[in-house]
């Protein structure tokens, strides 16, 4: 099985691609030893063609791939999107459109929460899938002939995946439901990490005032810096580290050593200088003008509203053959708990008439749960 490793070799395979309606798309990639995920490995596959590229080839150029990715005639397939789309962003500053994720879209027919590929392959395609190579190292040349077959099969298959699943959408009528989850997938700001924003990775661990605008500003000085240098953020900073010193404020440098979870010498370096500064920067906040951690409090209480959503979201779920997870989030049962209008993707749209107008009517006693043959139903 060859490999593509010319940009003339590679334009050739883009043309013959886009002469079809759609085009599935795989990648390889690592990103143990770097901030940004690293391409070792490209797979696409029309109806009668699958391929393979190989983007480490130092005489190729990934320009006509991506022109294939803005073909506003070709349907770009990915399964779980955003990694995948998160490297074509990097590598080429632009987004696949149109767009479809077979792991949403399985989702909204009825394969429960994030469904896997091996799941979807057996059960559409009728494949089973050799995994003996899925844990590898894909920037290895020479690649193996069981390694390819592998990568290959992770989009031939998909094939028989999206057809099955497009044409359960078009049955139900549910076609446009994904149009709001592929908007998301489609939008730069979804793999753009802002440094002031790196902070909520963590947020869980902090309840006082002075640790938020500390970790904000730890935080934002380590992404910065893993950024910068392309490696991965615990090569800057471990989140230990980076609590210990939220935790304990260090001002001079004789206090940085005496965190033990910083490496020996952590202090006299630039890295310790920026620390310090940081710590400064957080130090002089207004707190009146950090960010609220504070959860609002459950309806009624004692949080029976909330219980009752969540048997009502499985009812639902169960009755619509739709996942919970894309119709709504807890922070989602607990915002209309609390608010009727809430601004929450589950009083929007298709969500809105599938679970948010009887979230609304559960509340006010317009609706009811019954238990019905060992099953919960839905009563007006």
């Amino acid at each position: 099985m060859n490999l593509i490793t010319t940009t003339a070799d590679l334009a050739a395979a883009c043309a013959r691609l886009a002469t079809h309606p759609f085009v599935t798309i795989d990648t390889e990639f690592l990103r143990d030893s770097t901030y940004y995920p690293k391409l070792c490995l490209l797979q696409m596959a029309s109806p009668d063609e699958g391929l393979l590229v190989d983007p480490l080839a130092p005489e190729l150029d990934l320009a006509p791939f991506f022109a294939l990715m803005a073909d506003q005639n070709v349907m770009k397939v990915f399964h779980a999107a955003r990694q995948d789309l998160e490297i074509v962003w990097n590598l080429g500053r632009m987004l696949p459109t149109p767009l479809f994720d077979t792991q949403i879209a399985a989702m909204v027919c009825g394969y429960g929460d994030s469904v896997g590929y091996e799941q979807l392959a057996n059960d559409l395609a009728k494949a089973r899938i050799d995994k003996s190579s899925r844990f590898t190292d894909w920037s290895r040349r020479p690649l193996s002939e069981a390694q390819l077959v592998y990568a290959l099969s992770d989009v031939t298959h998909l094939r028989d995946i999206y057809l099955a699943l497009k044409a359960d959408l078009e049955q139900t009528g549910r076609t446009e439901w994904l149009v709001e989850e592929m908007a998301v997938l489609n939008h730069p700001g979804t793999y753009e990490t802002k440094p002031e924003d790196a902070w909520m990775r963590l947020k869980g661990r902090v309840r006082k005032p002075r640790e938020v605008a500390l970790l904000i500003e730890i935080a934002a000085w380590r992404e910065t810096e893993a950024q910068s240098k392309d490696v991965p953020r615990g090569r800057i900073l471990k989140d230990d580290a980076l609590m210990d010193i939220v935790q304990r404020a260090p001002r001079e440098p004789e206090a940085l050593s005496d965190l033990r979870s910083l490496p020996r010498g952590f202090e006299r370096s630039r890295a310790g200088a920026d620390v310090l500064a940081a710590v400064e920067r957080a130090l002089a906040v207004d707190h009146k003008t950090l960010p609220r951690l504070d959860r609002p409090e459950r309806h009624g209480g004692n949080g029976a509203v909330l219980d009752l959503m969540k048997v009502l979201l499985k009812a639902v779920s169960d009755s619509e053959r739709v996942a919970p997870k894309i119709i709504a989030t807890v922070d989602d049962l607990e915002a209309i708990a609390n608010d009727d209008s809430a601004d929450v993707p589950a009083l929007k749209g298709w969500r809105r008439t599938l679970f948010g107008e009887k979230a609304l009517a559960l509340k006010t006693g317009r609706l009811s749960l019954r238990m019905r043959d060992g099953k919960v139903t839905v009563e007006a």
